[in-house]
């Protein structure tokens, strides 16, 4: 029996990556039977008001209804119980309760999958490595993950493309939404050879900043190790290799190419927090030895029900703030400070906010830094800065969502921006 409807209907319920989802299901034996006794007898399960008012009002014949709309548009769902589910995903924090997906699924079970992230402005360097690396793991049967962003992320898909080898794209939107624009043309060549496009939102999400952090979980879930080719110390990159490290996955890094570049300044915080330097791809290949703790991983992918992550303690949350919390708001407060104390702290604060804005414009392209200028000045509007900068408003608001994710910039009511202190 095919269990994603019900799977859906939970992240109907709950919210797309909630948590909650899991602190209900695992007091049941399956979903099936959670579905039932939340509809039957929706007071067995302590829920708050919302969660009982979106259990009352979702029938199951809506995600029925949902899964018809999505095979219409090509983009096929994959609930956490089915055979087409990626099993190393079961075992992470909040697994996704379906996963969309357009492409070829199988490429991911049973197979040796390795999750390639790195800058968007990648260095000579850090392309060359990326590319030679992937494209020997690719040849000898390893399965690429990373997010499709531009740059290393790229590059390292491109690399098995060439080798006519599947890579799986995760992204931060609809698997049907074309982000990044300047990707748009390799979508089909990652279909073609066998490829899969991968994500936890439904079709038409677009790409809001607030999806991708929580779409690296699922970054470093797919692959059964990491690599990470160049990075800053603000890099996207280093919360998916910490993600992967909390995940029990290998982190491998690129030894950087020149230890004062800030370029790789995250890869040496990696490096020293105990990550594996990357020498050559037997080092990678060493990991996944035949007979090895990977190994037997890998080749077991059989369903063995909900896994033992789950929190059985639950309680519904609601809005109100615990005594506990006040305090600790409170304790954040800090009593003013007399003048000179105050001047120095300035002083310091502005050199902070300096290396900040030099670290941020190091992971910037050029069109991305010319609007992280305007906006600089003050709050603006987007349509001043299309203006200024001659830009087409769609290709605008997608520089300005790259922005979002770096913590550059953040978005403001009326389609305002203004810089992250």
């Amino acid at each position: 029996m095919d269990e994603t409807k019900y799977w859906l209907w939970m992240s109907m319920v709950f919210g797309i990556g909630n948590p909650r989802i899991w602190e209900v299901v695992c007091l049941f034996e399956d979903v099936v039977e959670a579905f039932s006794s939340l509809k039957d007898e929706p007071d067995s399960v302590p829920l708050t008001a919302k969660e009982k008012d979106a259990v009352r009002k979702l029938s199951i014949s809506a995600a029925e209804e949902h899964i018809a709309q999505c095979k219409k548009i090509g983009v096929s769902l994959a609930g956490y119980s089915s055979s087409d589910y990626p099993p190393q995903l079961r075992n992470i924090y909040a697994p996704p309760a379906v996963i969309y997906y357009r492409g070829n699924i199988s490429c991911l079970i049973g197979t040796r999958t390795i999750t390639a992230v790195g800058t968007r402005k990648a260095s000579d360097y850090g392309i060359e490595t990326a590319y030679r690396v992937c494209s020997d793991l690719a040849k000898n049967g390893y399965v690429i993950v990373s997010g499709f962003a531009l740059g290393t992320d790229i590059t390292a898909h491109m690399a098995a493309v060439n080798k006519e080898r599947p890579t799986v794209a995760v992204l931060g939107c609809g698997v049907d939404v074309d982000y990044p624009k300047p990707n748009f043309k390799y979508r089909d060549k990652i279909l073609e050879n066998g490829g899969v496009f991968v994500s936890e939102y439904p079709p038409g999400t677009p790409p809001l900043s607030q999806n991708f952090p929580k779409r690296n979980r699922i970054l470093a879930g797919l692959g059964r190790a990491a690599i990470v080719f160049e990075a800053s110390v603000r890099s996207g990159s280093l919360i998916t290799a910490d993600l992967a490290a909390e995940q029990g996955r290998e982190v491998f890094c690129l030894p950087p190419a020149d230890i004062f570049s800030n370029a790789f300044s995250g890869n040496i915080e990696l490096l020293r927090s105990g990550a594996a330097p990357l020498y050559s791809v037997m080092d990678i290949m060493d990991h996944y030895a035949i007979g090895g703790p990977v190994d037997t991983e890998i080749r077991d992918t059989e369903y063995k029900g909900i896994s033992s992550f789950a929190v059985k303690d639950i309680r519904p949350k609601d809005d109100s703030i615990t005594l506990d919390e006040l305090k600790a708001i409170v304790k954040k407060v800090k009593p003013r400070k007399k003048q000179k104390t105050e001047s120095v702290t300035e002083e310091a604060a502005q050199e902070k906010i300096s290396i900040k804005n030099d670290d941020l414009r190091s992971e910037m392209t050029e069109i991305q830094q010319s609007i992280y200028d305007i906006i600089s000045e003050g709050a603006v509007h987007a349509d001043i800065i299309s203006e200024k900068l001659e830009l087409d408003p769609s290709e605008l608001m997608t520089e300005l969502t790259e922005l979002e994710i770096l913590g550059a910039v953040r978005s403001l009511p009326g389609k305002m921006f203004e810089i992250i202190a």
